[in-house]
């Protein structure tokens, strides 16, 4: 029978909702989907929400059961909701370290966790953003100039899909086939032929100007958007193109004698510290300014930032604190008054992070942790672990608090029980953390060795790892070609996030992005290159078939994304019981 209107859960009451099968779909789910977000983040700096792909999947297998059986049990709205919650829950766990501060960490002291530490380290940051969340959620959810976007766009892909089940069916369909071809393509290169590669001789391929057949970078540049995408394209120009070959021939990188095909570990030494600075200057002064409106907003309108409600889940953030502080003395020899002081300043960034996801959709997750390591850097200077680790704490859980809250806000709009989704989100976490350090442990076994190499560039490890070796051992430490680099993209940073916050949005639109600026000087110019080709086969697409495109185009891609990072993930896994046996 089909559905004339979205069901509304104001003319009925809620049916099944923390259900077993809602909840293992969602844990069977994340276990699929977190080392995509694992993967992506290690190759290029970026994860994908996916809530949509879980939403769809879980869709189309239990009401496809249902019609098949003709008496099967519907799958409701709201178990649709808590399976989504669940499943992106663990694919977001890679906000709790994973691809940035703890490898970082092992870069600069040598020592790597193993994988208990690990996970019970990035579930107790995970953890502790999660009742952060909880507590913000009465003042958050009722300040009507947060409209969540992204939760928005969750629930009006969920309600969407039953108001028409068919369109969902041909979604499913065309998810699945576009991670079967990219899965495909990633097993055949990895385990039978290379793909063809357009790789010139000579200085191009010296700078890493090659062709990377990789259906995850198309995806990816499917899904950013031809503005992010022209920016990257801008930015490997800039730093391949320019920078690179003017440092090879003044003499300020030397690359290693004999050596032939692409140099990106020697160039990547120099060229991050102006491709961060700019990162990191330009989030902080958008961030900046969109505070200081959303307090002029929040102080008209009577707004709170923080309102404590009842005290019953008082001893869940009791816990929390007890794990994440502990853990800091425990694993990383932090004092614990300085674990301690992590706490207040986990709220209040997790708070800020909440506001400006709330209001732009945009979690500002980098610049928080560069914020928090800022502020560890002036109290602790000199001390590495405090300064990533304790900020970790900060950085991470506001991560899985703007998570959760875009989850609160999906659940308010179809009157789910906030308490139930609390208990999913707090499954996911768990999930996500154990699959999460497995994939993380299969794909970098010897971070040393793997990171910040052209295989796996893993922009937000050198971001974290170039700020606290700067914070700790002071900008005299660097060379001055760096140095002068660090000052020029630093203020260049500052005016384009200036101009991107305070032009009307017409005209901040005609600005390149600064985050994909920034991150091309820190990817080989190959992947910058296949991103921006994405963006571009997407968007004159767009032009010819808008229809098609905005039906499809975001499906497709997760396809992509997720078909060769899981093929990617196994590949890695099969390699290392080889080696094994």
């Amino acid at each position: 029978m089909l559905h004339t209107s979205p069901p509304n859960p104001l003319d009925s009451p809620v049916q099944r909702e923390l259900s077993l099968r809602a909840v293992t779909t969602g844990i069977v789910l994340g276990i699929l989907l977190t080392p995509s977000n694992v993967y992506a983040g290690l190759k290029i700096g970026w994860s994908f929400n996916m809530s949509i792909i879980a939403l769809l999947i879980g869709y189309g297998i239990w009401q496809g059961l249902a019609r098949r059986s003709g008496a099967g049990v519907p799958w409701t709205l709201h178990e649709s909701n808590i399976n989504q919650t669940v499943a992106s829950a663990a694919a977001s766990i890679i906000s709790g370290g994973l691809v940035a501060p703890i490898p970082a960490y092992t870069l600069l002291t040598g020592q790597q966790l193993d994988a208990l530490p690990m996970v019970a380290w990035v579930f107790s940051v995970s953890f502790l953003g999660i009742w952060i969340a909880w507590y913000l959620r009465p003042s958050l959810l009722n300040d009507k100039a947060l409209k969540f976007p992204e939760g928005m766009a969750t629930l009006e892909t969920l309600l969407h899909i039953y108001n028409h089940g068919h369109e969902a069916a041909t979604r499913l369909k065309v998810l699945l086939g576009a991670a079967f071809v990219s899965g495909l393509a990633k097993w055949v290169d990895t385990f039978m032929w290379a793909l063809p590669r357009w790789a010139p001789t000579g200085q191009l391929e010296r700078l890493t100007f090659t062709a990377d057949p990789s259906l995850l970078l198309l995806g990816f540049g499917g899904i950013i958007g031809i503005r992010v995408g022209l920016s990257l394209l801008l930015g490997a120009l800039l730093a391949w193109g320019g920078l690179a070959p003017w440092l090879l021939g003044q003499g300020l990188v030397q690359l290693p004698p004999g050596s032939s095909g692409p140099q990106f570990a020697a160039l990547v030494e120099w060229l991050l510290w102006p491709g961060v600075s700019l990162m990191v200057c330009s989030t902080l002064a958008s961030l900046a300014i969109r505070l200081w409106s959303l307090h002029a907003s929040t102080q008209a309108g009577g707004g709170v930032l923080w309102r404590v409600p009842k005290v019953g889940p008082a001893a869940g953030f009791g816990l929390a604190i007890v794990l994440v502080v502990s853990l800091q003395a425990l694993l990383f020899g932090i004092n614990l008054w300085m674990a301690l002081l992590t706490i207040p300043l986990a709220i209040c960034l997790a708070a800020v992070a909440a506001r400006v996801v709330g209001a732009t959709g945009i979690p500002p997750v980098g610049a928080i942790g560069q914020l928090s390591q800022l502020s560890f850097g002036i109290v602790a200077p000199g001390q590495v672990p405090i300064n990533l680790m304790s900020a970790n704490t900060a950085g991470g859980s506001a991560g899985q608090c703007t998570d959760l809250m875009n989850d609160f806000k999906v659940g308010r709009a179809i009157g789910a029980t906030p308490r139930k989704q609390l208990i999913a989100q707090t499954l996911g976490i768990f999930v996500g953390s154990i699959v999460g350090v497995l994939a993380y442990l299969a794909l970098i076994p010897d971070p040393q060795a793997m990171l910040l190499s052209e295989e796996w560039p893993a922009p937000a490890v050198a971001t974290w790892k170039a700020v606290a070796q700067t914070l700790t051992h002071g900008l005299d430490s660097l060379s001055t070609s760096i140095r002068w680099s660090i000052f020029v993209g630093g203020l260049a940073g500052l005016l384009l996030g200036i101009l991107d916050s305070m032009l009307p949005e017409r005209h901040a639109r005609l600005l390149p992005s600064t985050a994909a600026l920034g991150l091309a000087f820190v990817l080989p110019a190959s992947v910058s290159l296949m991103m921006a080709f994405g963006a571009v086969l997407t968007w004159l697409v767009s032009c010819r078939w808008p229809t098609v495109t905005e039906r499809f185009a975001i499906t497709a891609a997760a396809g992509l994304i997720a078909g060769e990072s899981i093929t990617g993930v196994g590949a890695s896994l099969w390699a290392m019981l080889g080696n094994g046996g």
